[in-house]
């Protein structure tokens, strides 16, 4: 029952990391655009979100501690149903990458006006 719950959790946080993947992504997008909508600020909301939930839980995800408590080896829901390379990096690459995009948003915006 545990390892179900452990695949179960591991699953929505998939889920979970591809959702903030595609708001990257259209953040991305917008930048290159210079697109202004409430899609955009839906994006960089739900980003703003993740990173509060991590700030909250002192740099943890709030699943890997719930796989932790339903089972799984510490640390084993870092995988994301992916492979390990990718999941241990993605925290340093989104966070420089969403800090740019801000950063040329601000700038697209400010130069648009």
């Amino acid at each position: 029952m545990s390892e179900r719950k452990v695949f179960v959790i591991k699953f929505i946080h998939t889920v979970i990391y591809f959702f903030m993947c595609v708001c990257l992504a259209y953040i991305l997008y917008c930048c290159l655009t210079a697109t202004f909508n409430w899609l955009l600020f839906m994006a960089i909301g739900a980003i703003m979100i993740e990173g509060l939930a991590l700030m909250l839980n002192g740099g943890r995800c709030p699943f890997t501690i719930m796989a932790e408590k339903a089972g799984a080896i510490k640390g084993s829901v870092t995988d994301l149903l992916l492979p390990e390379w990718l999941s241990r990096h993605t925290f340093k690459v989104s966070t420089v990458l969403f800090i740019c995009e801000l950063i040329v948003l601000g700038v697209r915006f400010y130069f648009a006006i």
